[in-house]
């Protein structure tokens, strides 16, 4: 991992941010980027020294008083960046100290997070905007805020990924609203606990069709299709089955599902290997891109507010590393809720664009992320919401995945829908260190759902997941 989000804060000539024009090896292969001195003192007047591997004490203090110097200016690194060429590094950094007790500050961050078990993670991702708060935590440096030096690890799909968290070789991962869940029961996999703090991101999907089925808008046209989803364990799974069942619809008789790596979707809709599928973005706006595909409906438009992805680990990871355990959480938190605002969006989109993040160019980036984009119907359209952030884990959540699981035959036998929710989807203790961190959180933990204009109880589960003409049970 390089150290450039953890750089000299008032250095002008230095970018904290990793985006498309950045230099550094990761972002542009074979380019070595200056090493940068931690300590603040020496990285004023040697900026450009190399300097030894830091220990968790230097990282720590740079992290503090990189976050402080992004704080004053709002996190826009142009700002801070022109305000320290005009100042100078030296000036600048006087200037703070004098306002802010930078020793105090980082007496009491490490007081409250208390010594950190690890300060070396490995974190994966699957490319898509669904991760963007993982992703963006690294370039904008909100790991290095708590301390933590954190590679975070492209991962080709979610079974690469399930299998590298079961193994260990991922400290925590990005992964799919039902995965802990089917993971914790041994569903899909040997059954190991694992926790799901924080969601990623609500809303944020699409069913896309080949651009010739424009004539075939009505899902009951649909029958002898072959849909693409990334994985069994997923939202995108149970919100098409969903969909194709509430339009009569049979999902295991009337059509194919197969699962996909997102990487892979446009590959095979332009091939015809597809006729459509439910993914993650930017997929389903690179097939407008690339004009193979039109985004038929949004999955807001199913549900919304529905949850997609989420930041999981092992219980034993969490249990073993209660400090790094926390620190991670609180970036996220932090990276979530920063995703959360829409005027952050286009800068969002620049840092995680590059070949080691998402590889995808900016504008598809900047379409999902802002709502303003082309349908692949011409039209232009302006959602805000089609993607959002939020990181609340509601155990009604995980009641209703765990029914679409019982509906669709992939759990059997008697279900305990709130217990095993609440075992995995950590809403209780999440609320509470958001509260703590000045964010708000709700007060309970369970509420009703509608999606497509029905009413879920999580009070009813079982009667739920039996009610419906079409489905295994």
């Amino acid at each position: 991992m390089t150290t450039k989000s953890l750089g000299n804060p008032f250095d002008g000539d230095k970018s904290l941010i990793h985006a498309k024009t950045c230099g550094c090896p990761d972002c542009k292969p074979g380019q070595d980027a200056p090493a940068i001195s931690l300590d603040l003192k020496s990285s004023v007047s040697r900026q450009d020294a190399s300097e030894a591997p830091l220990n968790s004490e230097e990282m720590m203090d740079r992290a503090i008083e990189s976050a402080v110097v992004r704080s004053v200016f709002g996190h826009n690194d142009h700002s801070r960046r022109s305000f320290m060429k005009m100042m100078g590094a030296g000036t600048a950094a006087a200037l703070l100290g004098s306002v802010f007790p930078m020793d105090k500050a980082k007496a009491a961050v490490k007081e409250s997070l208390g010594k950190l078990e690890k300060t070396k993670l490995n974190v994966g991702f699957v490319p898509i905007t669904c991760a963007t708060p993982i992703i963006m935590a690294h370039p904008m440096g909100f790991y290095e805020r708590y301390g933590l030096d954190v590679t975070v690890t492209k991962t080709a799909g979610w079974a690469v990924a399930r299998d590298k968290s079961l193994a260990g070789e991922y400290d925590a991962s990005h992964m799919l609203t039902p995965m802990p869940l089917a993971m914790t029961m041994g569903a899909g996999s040997t059954p190991e606990p694992f926790i799901m703090p924080a969601v990623e991101n609500i809303n944020g999907q699409a069913i896309v069709l080949h651009v010739d089925h424009k004539d075939k808008r009505d899902p009951k046209q649909w029958k002898g299709f072959k849909f693409g989803v990334p994985f069994e364990y997923s939202m995108h799974n149970f919100l098409l089955r969903y969909y194709l069942a509430e339009n009569g619809i049979d999902p295991d008789k009337d059509v194919q599902i197969r699962v996909v790596p997102p990487p892979e979707m446009v590959a095979n809709l332009r091939a015809g290997n597809l006729d459509g599928y439910l993914s993650p973005d930017p997929f389903n706006q690179r097939a407008v891109w690339e004009k193979v595909g039109f985004i038929h409906m949004l999955t807001k438009d199913i549900w919304e507010g529905h949850p997609c992805c989420a930041f999981a680990c092992s219980q034993q990871f969490a249990t073993q590393n209660p400090n790094t355990y926390g620190a991670l959480l609180r970036a996220i938190i932090d990276a979530t809720q920063y995703s959360n605002n829409p005027e952050n969006r286009k800068e969002i989109s620049e840092a995680i664009a590059p070949k080691n993040y998402l590889n995808q160019p900016v504008p598809v980036i900047q379409q999902v992320l802002t709502g303003y984009y082309a349908d692949g119907l011409g039209e232009v359209k302006n959602v805000p919401a089609r993607i959002d952030f939020d990181p609340f884990p509601w155990h009604s959540m995980g009641v209703w995945i765990l029914t679409q699981m019982k509906r669709w035959g992939y759990i059997e036998g008697d279900v305990d829908y709130k217990g095993i929710a609440e075992q995995v989807y950590l809403a209780g203790e999440t609320g509470k260190l958001m509260e703590e961190m000045g964010y708000s959180a709700p007060d309970k933990t369970y509420k009703t759902h509608t999606i497509m204009g029905k009413t879920f109880d999580p009070d009813s589960a079982e009667e739920y997941a039996r009610s419906f003409a079409i489905g295994r049970v």
